[in-house]
């Protein structure tokens, strides 16, 4: 969770499993960058949003994620939420400042569930919106994401058969490296 505010080497001021944490949401990151399925959905965004539409196609995957039975039955969503916030409460005097600062608010509302609903990601597309420093308004994502969801929705499943298995692999060489 905090890997995006944690710049170069200062993830080796953090304890192991956290280091971890972080080198593995790199490793994700750059795959999901250099993806094609990634590619093709970052096409949609890129005219209005142009370096920002990797974001918003991070946003679109969290939804397709959140709503794919494969994966999450609302339920299970709801349970692995808890879990996640659970954890993170337990290292809350890790967390780096910026995301501490954002933590409640997420916590509270639940961001990660309502990845589900479409109003959560227009939420979240809002957010986006309003950490970047060139954005004045994500309507306009919302509604590119409305208008090609079945795109997206394909993209979104060939890239998530691709990187569960490589973050699952990623995972295991990281535990390797670090026992």
């Amino acid at each position: 969770m905090i890997s995006d505010y944690v710049k170069g080497k200062k993830k080796f001021d953090y304890p192991p499993d956290i280091q971890k944490g972080i080198m593995l949401h790199r490793a994700i990151d750059t795959f999901t960058d250099f993806h094609e399925a990634t590619k093709e959905a970052k096409k949609i965004f890129r005219s209005q949003y142009r370096l920002y539409s990797g974001a918003f196609v991070d946003v679109v995957y969290d939804h397709f994620l959140a709503t794919d039975e494969k994966y999450f039955t609302e339920e299970s969503l709801f349970d692995f939420s808890q879990d996640v916030y659970k954890k993170i409460d337990i290292h809350i005097d890790w967390l780096v400042d910026k995301f501490a600062f954002m933590y409640p608010y997420m916590k509270e509302q639940n961001w990660l569930y309502n990845y589900r609903t479409r109003w959560g990601i227009e939420k979240s597309m809002a957010g986006v919106a309003r950490r970047a420093v060139y954005i004045d308004d994500a309507k306009p994502a919302f509604e590119l994401f409305e208008q090609h969801y079945q795109l997206l929705q394909e993209c979104s499943r060939h890239f998530l058969a691709a990187v569960i298995p490589f973050a699952e692999n990623s995972l295991k060489e990281l535990q390797n490296q670090y026992t």
